[in-house]
This record gives C-alpha cells, structure tokens and sequence, in this order.
C-alpha cells in the first residue's frame, strides 16, 4: 500500500492537526498515540510509515527513549523523500534530548549538502542544538544565523557574512 496521495495520508495529517486537542498529562497522550497507532495498524507490517509515525506520536508526547529506537526501524526498513529527512532531524533532536548530541551531529552533517528543500531551517536549528550541546556554541549560531538571513527583510548579505565569520575566526 503506498501512502503518498492517498485517503490514510488525509485521516493521518487530520490526526496530527489535533494534536493540541489533547492534554499534556498521560492519559491525554495515550490516547493520542492510540489513534496514531490504529492508523498505522492499517498499513503493511514491513512499511517504514509505520515506525516513523510511531516514533514522532512517542517523540511528542515526551517520549524521546521510546522513539529512538522506531526512528531507527523506519530508517533501516527503507524510510525515503520527505519523511527520511524528516526522520533525521526527529531523531537527532531526540538523540540530543537523551544526552548523545555527537550521534545527533553525526545525522545532521550530511543533511547540510542535501537537495535545498522546506526543512533546511530545521536542519540547521536541530543541528545547533546538538553543537551548542558538545559546547561549539560558535559553529552552532553560525548556523542559526545562516538560516535567518534569508528571512530577513534587510541585512541578509550582512548576517551571512557575520555568520561565516563566527566559523573563520576559530
């Protein structure tokens, strides 16, 4: 069953949009990660939609330890496009949330050189945040700076080259 266009693709993006409908205690995030796993209950055992669900329902709910693991799953079962980067940056943040930040760095590198898609900017702040975690504070709102200049309505050349400036001078 391929998701991508379909009905399930529709109720799952519904799901996540009532996300803030549930409360932050337990059993409000039972109950979420219930509906997220009765979706994904409908598809193939070996999909890697599955466990990326999985995890990010796990990873939002608090549940970094538990999500790891299915981040990985869906990455060995073939997880592609839009997800698998998505994937990478989940689970390096959840990688750093759990005290392994070099892991983190170690995903995000790679993503840096990647096709330029809506996720750049997360890239970079996820990968920020594993870097200020090792202590490179510098090399991390480099890229935080990278990723803000071309948002700005004025100053972009300037940031950009401030940023690259934080890096040169190390």
């Amino acid at each position: 069953m391929s998701t991508e266009g379909s009905e399930w693709e529709e109720r799952i993006a519904a799901a996540w949009a009532t996300i803030d409908n549930y409360g932050e205690d337990a059993a409000s995030a039972g109950e979420f990660r219930a509906v997220i796993d009765e979706l994904v209950a409908e598809l193939p055992a070996d999909s890697p939609v599955g466990p990326f669900e999985r995890a990010s329902a796990f990873d939002s709910t608090g549940h970094s330890d538990k999500a790891v693991p299915l981040y990985q799953e869906a990455l060995r079962l073939g997880l592609t496009g839009y997800r698998r980067r998505r994937t990478t940056i989940q689970l390096s943040s959840s990688l750093r949330n759990m005290g392994r930040p070099e892991e983190g760095v170690a995903l995000l590198e790679p993503e840096l050189t990647a096709p330029r898609d809506e996720l750049d900017d997360a890239v970079r702040g996820c990968l920020a945040l594993c870097l200020s975690s090792l202590g490179r504070d510098r090399e991390g709102l480099s890229l935080v700076l990278e990723a803000l200049a071309p948002h700005m309505p004025r100053y972009q050349r300037s940031m950009a080259n401030y940023a690259r400036a934080l890096t040169e001078a190390e």
